[in-house]
């Protein structure tokens, strides 16, 4: 899916749940990890992480859209546009969006690397997203030196 088709998505849902125009930009942005999506504040613009289109299809990214547009729509009218606003909550009923998104697997958050450490004394395996330094670093179980295993 390319931003335009993006952008146009977007305005289709706006039109169709919330019964309002969609007047900025929705784009993708390679660099979110955590998140499905953001409302941007100061340009009004919604930013979408492509992974969840990729690992969870279409159905999850028109969830993550709606929420943002609730966010979108909120702000733009005056309204408590935060998670814990009551108008935050009670838009979110009304068009079903989700108040989280699946999480995405541990590989496609942590661009598949992940290192793994077993302690030389109890057997304990660590993963981990980062490098650990085994020459200062021990076991927090029973404060065995730990080795790096090969992935």
């Amino acid at each position: 899916m390319t931003n335009e088709e993006l952008q146009f998505l977007v305005e289709k849902i706006s039109e169709q749940y919330f019964q309002k125009p969609f007047k900025h930009t929705a784009v993708f942005n390679a660099r979110l990890r955590t998140t499905g999506g953001r409302y941007l504040l100061s340009s009004h613009n919604i930013e979408i992480n492509r992974k969840y289109l990729a690992e969870h299809g279409l159905s999850e990214l028109e969830g993550i859209i709606k929420h943002e547009l609730c966010h979108y729509h909120l702000h733009i009218e005056g309204k408590g546009y935060q998670h814990r606003d009551q108008d935050f909550k009670g838009l979110m009923k009304k068009v079903g969006a989700p108040r989280h998104c699946t999480p995405l697997k541990l590989e496609n958050r942590t661009g598949g690397i992940i290192h793994k450490y077993q302690c030389q004394d109890c057997a304990y395996t660590y993963e981990r997203k980062r490098r650990v330094n085994t020459t200062r670093f021990v076991c927090g179980k029973c404060k065995g030196k730990l080795r790096k295993l090969e992935t």
